[in-house]
């Protein structure tokens, strides 16, 4: 591909939408724009401030390269966020599965993030354990800056700006997001608003977890688990294939936008802050404050080496 065209594929992102229901965000009691919600733990402390804050003005910027630097840098702390509370999540679970036996609020835990995550089997079983260390894990961020991008128009589109929604999820009460101008007669599906676009980072985890559509993504990831190999975007998104309309195309053009960027370095930046990371590491990552100590190298440092 050409640099010309490649400047063009980054300048002019497609807006694509899901099929088959990919982008579903099922109403719920623990939603009201904060689909994604993470469960009550002890151990999960609150969110830092800036969590909710809103989006910035991604339109001021005339210069490409700029607005692109300033994207990623919104956006990967928010994704450091996210994952490092599933990994704090993802300790508890394994802490479980080490207990011979289980009182009734960790089953209902258990049982709580299998309904979140869409999974059936018998309370505290070995198969629930499996599939929620299956499903209950992180997305490698230079997939989630790939997929912003793209779907966001870069953090100007319509549904960004007015409803935080990086991601183009759908839902289907009425009133629950803001209804596409090209929706056709008779449909019933509205883009979703979230509270801030953290919660749509989350939304979006929960979805690739969850939904489906994108259980080969999760078996891929599932394979480098077991061969404690990194975990790489270009590689998950091999697992989009559902994502988009456009099938393998469109697969090809998130890996096209993951290589011109070189967001695969955010993916070795966030392996480096997590590897051989102890559970009070996971604390202050999962509290940090101000948002720009979770930007690159910044707290590499203070982990120890090995593979993520």
């Amino acid at each position: 591909m050409s640099a010309a065209k490649r400047s063009l594929l980054l300048i002019l992102p497609l807006i694509a939408f899901a099929v088959g229901g990919g982008f579903y965000v099922p109403p719920s009691t623990m939603d009201d724009g904060r689909s994604g919600s993470e469960l009550p733990l002890s151990s999960l402390p609150a969110l830092p401030k800036w969590a909710h804050q809103g989006l910035p003005d991604f339109t001021s910027y005339n210069d490409t390269t700029e607005k692109k630097a300033a994207f990623f840098s919104f956006l990967y702390p928010r994704i450091v966020l996210a994952n490092s509370r599933i990994l704090i999540e993802r300790d508890y679970l394994q802490s479980l599965a080490q207990k011979s036996e289980l009182s009734q609020d960790e089953l209902q835990w258990l049982n709580s993030h299998a309904d979140r995550l869409r999974i059936d089997a018998k309370p505290g079983s070995k198969e629930q354990f499996a599939l929620l260390r299956k499903r209950l894990d992180v997305i490698p961020p230079s997939l989630i800056l790939a997929q912003a991008a793209n779907e966001s128009a870069w953090g100007t589109s319509r549904f960004a700006t007015k409803g935080y929604n990086l991601f183009g999820q759908w839902c289907f009460s009425k009133g629950c997001g803001l209804v596409p101008k090209s929706r056709v007669e008779g449909a019933n599906h509205e883009v979703a608003k979230f509270s801030s676009p953290f919660r749509s980072v989350r939304a979006y985890i929960q979805n690739l977890n969850r939904h489906p559509t994108y259980q080969e993504l999760r078996d891929i990831r599932l394979q480098d688990r077991r061969g404690n190999d990194p975990l790489s975007g270009p590689e998950l998104a091999g697992g989009l294939l559902g994502y988009s309309e456009r099938g393998q195309d469109y697969v090809e053009e998130i890996r096209a936008m993951i290589q011109y960027n070189n967001l695969s370095y955010y993916d070795d930046d966030f392996r480096g802050v997590v590897r051989n990371v102890t559970p009070d590491r996971l604390q202050k990552l999962a509290t940090s404050t101000p948002e720009t100590a979770l930007l690159p190298n910044q707290q590499a440092a203070a982990t120890e080496p090995s593979d993520g």
